[in-house]
């Protein structure tokens, strides 16, 4: 039988290990056991921290994987192109993980690839506010290596940047943070595919989010709406980037900005399928595109299937933050059960308390 080693076990990461499974896959998972929804689901469960790449590896070597993969994840993204490489399987070239998983890496990459930045720079908690003498406000700080709006904070002034600084390199893995200039215009995101270096572009996603100061995402919508014009505008610059940051075996979740006229800002760029369902569920939901079996596909150095353009249908995802959103999910779900596609368990104590994405309460997908 053919065996999938799966870096990640929590509720994105289940339908990874699912499809697996259904395309006659052996599945071994690799996570902490606290909150590993994966755990049941998988045919070989190892209570091992996807940051224990040799540890992984050594593992790995006995089970003789076909492929190595994870979905939504920079951490784990990290320790499967590394298993998978000294495995001598198909992924991105460690060498480039730090600009495909560092903010700030990936900022110099892209700058000077000449694709469009903000101002930026990489502090420490303690550092020389002379730094910022050029800089225009507002800016956002954040840390240099974590997702899931962790410790994002915009500041209009000088006021409380030493507070977001330290909060920010606090969660920060190497302890360090990124000042950059606050971008303007709509948020989206771009979800792609690439096989040896040949990037497909799949589906667009508006993004919604709380707003300042923290930019927690609220939820996702796809199509995204955007003119076809400013769509392929963006498509051309998310492949660019793609490619100045050396992403070519992997998923692509390029999250970027379109102001008031037109011009496309990148964000930030994941070498990996989009969490909050944007990749295990929306990109099929609404292009017919199966995202999770073409990320299994490049793992085990399969040719991808035909991609498809048409058919698109709107798939959305709202998050519950409160009380009065999960009433609103109830009445949706009472009047419009045939849209329901999933819902998911509950963190009922996190009703009205949510601070980052790994707080929020629950969320439903429909179309």
């Amino acid at each position: 039988m053919k065996k999938l080693v799966i870096i990640g076990a929590n509720d994105f990461q289940n339908q990874l290990i699912l499809k697996a499974k259904s395309l006659g896959y052996e599945t071994h998972v690799f996570a902490w056991e606290d909150g590993a929804v994966g755990k049941d689901t998988a045919d070989f469960f190892y209570p091992v921290s996807i940051i224990e790449k040799e540890k992984i590896l050594n593992i790995c070597k006995g089970i003789n994987p076909d492929g190595v993969c994870s979905i939504a994840s920079d951490l784990a993204s990290v320790t499967v192109n590394y298993v998978a490489e000294n495995l001598g399987l198909p992924c991105n070239k460690t060498k480039y993980s730090a600009i495909q998983t560092n903010k700030y890496q990936m900022r110099r990459a892209l700058s000077a690839a000449g694709i469009p930045c903000p101002k930026f720079v990489c502090v420490e908690e303690k550092f020389d506010k002379s730094l910022l003498k050029d800089f225009s406000f507002p800016v956002i700080v954040k840390p240099t290596d974590r997702s899931g709006s962790r410790e994002i904070m915009k500041l209009e002034t000088l006021d409380n940047i030493d507070r977001a600084v330290q909060a920010a390199c606090k969660v920060s893995f190497e302890h360090k943070a990124i000042i950059e200039e606050y971008l303007d215009g709509n948020e989206y995101s771009m979800e792609t595919i690439s096989q040896n270096g040949v990037h497909h572009y799949l589906a667009t996603t508006k993004k919604y989010t709380t707003g300042a100061p923290h930019f927690i995402e609220t939820g996702h919508r796809q199509p995204s709406g955007l003119p076809d014009e400013i769509n392929q505008k963006a498509i051309d610059t998310v492949m660019n980037a793609l490619d100045a940051l050396h992403v070519e075996n992997s998923a692509g979740h390029s999250e970027f900005k379109v102001d008031a006229d037109g011009n496309i800002k990148i964000i930030e760029i994941g070498a990996r399928m989009g969490g909050d369902c944007i990749g295990s569920d929306l990109v099929y939901l609404s292009t017919g595109n199966d995202f999770v079996k073409m990320v299994i596909d490049i793992a085990a150095g399969k040719k991808l299937d035909s991609i498809k353009t048409t058919g698109h249908r709107t798939a959305n995802i709202k998050f519950i933050f409160t009380k009065e959103d999960l009433d609103e999910m109830n009445r949706f779900r009472n009047t419009n059960p045939e849209r329901i596609y999933r819902i998911s368990e509950m963190k009922i104590e996190n009703l009205g308390d949510t601070c980052d994405s790994g707080s929020r309460v629950g969320y439903y997908l429909f179309t």
